[in-house]
């Protein structure tokens, strides 16, 4: 399911997927630097790091997968909580049936 945002003030457009991330689980933190989300980035490379550094890189892998499943949430409500909104009413309806929105 694909959601499309708007900033209302630069009229950029966004779209992203809700739900499970599949860069995430195979590239770890390139898609957060891709996106331009310099702190989810950070988050992730970091815990990849420290993580993969004691178990020999396995540890990363789990943290992959974990932000697999949690990634596009997040960066959902960071836009929401940034002023972006969804720029369609198919949007706006998935948004509403995830939980990250009311009606």
């Amino acid at each position: 399911m694909m959601v499309n945002f708007k900033n209302p003030t630069t009229n950029q457009v966004k779209q992203t997927k809700a739900g499970f991330l599949w860069t995430v689980f195979f590239f770890g933190f390139w898609p957060a630097l891709f996106r331009g989300d310099w702190k989810w980035f950070a988050i992730i490379l970091t815990l990849n790091i420290v993580s993969g550094i004691f178990t020999f890189g396995l540890g990363a892998g789990l943290i992959n997968l974990i932000f697999s499943f949690i990634y596009n949430k997040l960066y959902i409500n960071d836009l929401i909580s940034n002023g972006w909104h969804a720029s369609d009413e198919s949007s706006k309806s998935i948004l509403v049936s995830k939980g990250f929105i009311t009606n």
